[in-house]
């Protein structure tokens, strides 16, 4: 095997490094891309490879309130964000993940994941399949978004293969189990999710919990699936919601790398070392000793 200096070669290009761009997202458009541009060229200048932004950073988060007029946001993918970001990403090379209100061809509406390659490539899509209904507290994705049509996608960049979901997606564990058979070697989550800002029984205990839940069933992914899990929220207060940032890195011990402040706009920069997958599941082989055959047992 070819040595540069104390690495082989298959150690230097096992490595991976992520950079998480954790940022408050205002209503204006053009605002939202020029800030995240900026922070993408920073994550860049420090050494990341793959970087990835929050759920539908273009815009703030609108799914707490029904307005149609809110339809006239979706545009085409590939379409105008995707060219910004295609372009960022040759000059920089480096892959970028992100979320983008899309307006298919047949005129349906879907939350939905884009990558882009290190050389500017449009490499595909994911369009979110968990969409929550839940009016109480201000996540009223059904009236936007139908539900993704596409099934679970794993794409394979320059530094690895990734495999992009979109936050409700993430308390799901099927959709992580079939990226990891797919190959995936990290699994990406841009999220919106935080805090109601009405007062509540046992508010402080509530938050608490629900913030603690939503780190672990992640990082229950990465153990389960031998995989590195980025989780990637917003921060700030829209409308009912107090975004809990929290933005963090997990490798397939579930130990988690990088993490980000609840409350501050902060690029997370973690070094990932791809070859663990392979190590993990000689040690925990689960997805090896699955017994999908079980199934045929309960009926």
């Amino acid at each position: 095997m070819l040595r540069c200096g104390r690495y082989s070669l298959k150690e230097i290009m096992r490595k991976v490094t992520l950079g998480l761009i954790q940022m408050s997202c205002s209503t204006n458009k053009e605002e939202n891309l020029q800030k995240g541009i900026v922070r993408l060229r920073e994550c860049a200048q420090k050494g990341a490879n793959i970087v990835a932004f929050s759920e539908l950073f273009a815009g703030p988060y609108f799914c707490q309130t029904k307005d149609k007029k809110i339809f006239d946001l979706a545009e085409k993918i590939p379409g105008p964000i995707t060219e910004i970001l295609q372009k960022e990403a040759r000059e920089l090379g480096i892959a970028i993940v992100t979320s983008i209100y899309e307006k298919a061809d047949d005129g349906k509406l879907y939350n939905t994941a884009v990558v882009i390659d290190a050389d500017g490539t449009y490499l595909g899509k994911y369009r979110k399949m968990h969409i929550p209904a839940d009016e109480l507290n201000g996540y009223m994705e059904d009236f936007y978004f139908a539900p993704g049509d596409m099934g679970f996608k794993v794409f394979e960049t320059k530094f690895g293969k990734v495999a992009p979901m979109i936050c409700y997606d993430q308390w799901f564990p099927e959709g992580a189990r079939i990226a990891a058979t797919k190959g995936a070697e990290i699994l990406f989550y841009p999220t919106a999710i935080g805090w109601p800002l009405a007062d509540r029984p046992e508010k402080a205990r509530l938050d608490k919990a629900e913030n603690d839940a939503w780190i672990t069933i992640q990082r229950s992914h990465s153990i389960a699936n031998n995989i590195f899990v980025a989780s990637i929220n917003r921060v700030g207060t829209e409308e009912g919601l107090n975004f809990w940032g929290n933005s963090f890195v997990s490798n397939p011990y579930g130990e988690i790398l990088g993490k980000a402040s609840n409350d501050k706009e902060e690029n997370i920069i973690v070094e990932c070392d791809l070859d663990i997958i392979e190590v993990m599941r000689r040690e925990w082989p689960f997805l090896k000793e699955r017994r999908v055959q079980c199934e045929k047992f309960e009926s």
